[in-house]
């Protein structure tokens, strides 16, 4: 005879087991280790690389304080790995690195009195900026009359990059839904012949030759960050403002590097095509542009396959072509003093 409380507990019972199917699911999912595929939702072994990036000596990792620094860096997350930085560090130049998100994400109006009250001495300032972001640091820039915040710079990297494929453990920190929704958007994205967008600004689009340009296994697709496009192109307006910037502030030599997106490099190469014949012409800085253009098809994961950022290979790269800019304006690194 079926009871009020037969029926409770079948019901229970039922709930139950589609709560933990849930969670062995998620607990089983991979955890994320690339932005793309965490906010994504996407699964690390269809999307995750597999090619071991290079390794820095650690010796090289470490910033020089800013009294005795050659080159200041005031760079974003592309410089947050000093791995670009640490190839300029092994040819003798003495290197240091502060934020933009320190600062507001502007520099403003007494920037010269205030790399000086921080104590620097050095030969040259390198300002680095992603494309998608410069935008919208060169517009609140523009509105900056004072820096705020005093000058802060760390002696080591601000992230410290997988050097091996991560090994795959159980996801204790996952929410139920998450390995479902992994599963799902994956299937999805490998199943569409077309772009698709998943929640929190990720696309996933074909790649032409992907499986020649990414190590990943399903490397015929790739997520990108919506933000690529959604921000903006650069323009001509936002260059103007760099140059005059540079023309203000004559204390230190400025050198910009501005990378660009992941979007711009593997699909829409003319995104800021007027921007960057304009910066080309303008000797503000190195070509980034032409250089990712040329090494994205030499170098395998030049950016990673689940991440918006340079990997490792190409980090390493971006440090030989800053390395050769450094030297037109430093021939050899300062003679050491006490």
């Amino acid at each position: 005879m079926t009871t009020p409380a037969k029926v409770w507990l079948r019901f229970f019972l039922i709930g139950y087991i589609v709560l933990m199917v849930l969670w062995i699911i998620s607990l089983t999912s991979p955890i994320p280790y690339g932005d793309l595929t965490r906010i994504g939702r996407l699964s690390e072994r269809e999307f995750g690389w597999t090619a071991p990036p290079p390794k820095a000596d650690p010796a090289f990792l470490k910033a020089a304080p800013v009294d005795k620094a050659d080159i200041l860096v005031i760079g974003d997350s592309f410089s947050m790995t000093y791995r670009w930085q640490s190839v300029l560090t092994r040819a003798g130049y003495r290197v240091t690195t502060t934020y933009w998100g320190q600062y507001e994400n502007a520099l403003c109006a007494d920037f010269d009195q205030w790399i000086e009250k921080a104590g620097f001495k050095g030969k040259l300032i390198i300002i680095e900026s992603v494309e998608r972001l410069l935008g919208d640091r060169t517009r609140d820039s523009m509105k900056c009359e004072k820096m705020v915040m005093p000058f802060d710079a760390q002696d080591h990297a601000l992230i410290t990059p997988d050097e091996t494929v991560p090994s795959p453990a159980p996801n204790w920190n996952v929410q139920f839904m998450t390995g479902v929704t992994t599963y799902y958007n994956t299937w999805k994205a490998k199943k569409s012949a077309t772009d698709i967008y998943f929640d929190w600004n990720t696309w996933v689009r074909p790649v032409p030759d992907g499986c020649k340009l990414f190590s990943h296994r399903s490397c015929n697709k790739m997520p990108f960050f919506a933000e690529d496009e959604d921000n903006g192109p650069l323009t001509p307006a936002h260059l103007a403002w760099m140059k005059n910037f540079t023309q203000a502030h004559t204390r230190f030599p400025i050198m910009w590097m501005v990378i660009p997106n992941k979007t711009t490099v593997y699909l829409k190469p003319d995104f800021s095509k007027d921007f960057e014949a304009g910066f080309r012409a303008s000797g503000l800085g190195p070509d980034l542009y032409t250089f990712a253009r040329e090494k994205h098809t030499q170098v395998r994961d030049f950016y990673f396959p689940n991440d918006t950022h340079m990997s490792m290979h190409g980090q390493f790269e971006l440090g030989e072509r800053m390395l050769s800019a450094v030297r037109e304006v430093l021939p050899s690194p300062p003679a050491k003093t006490p």
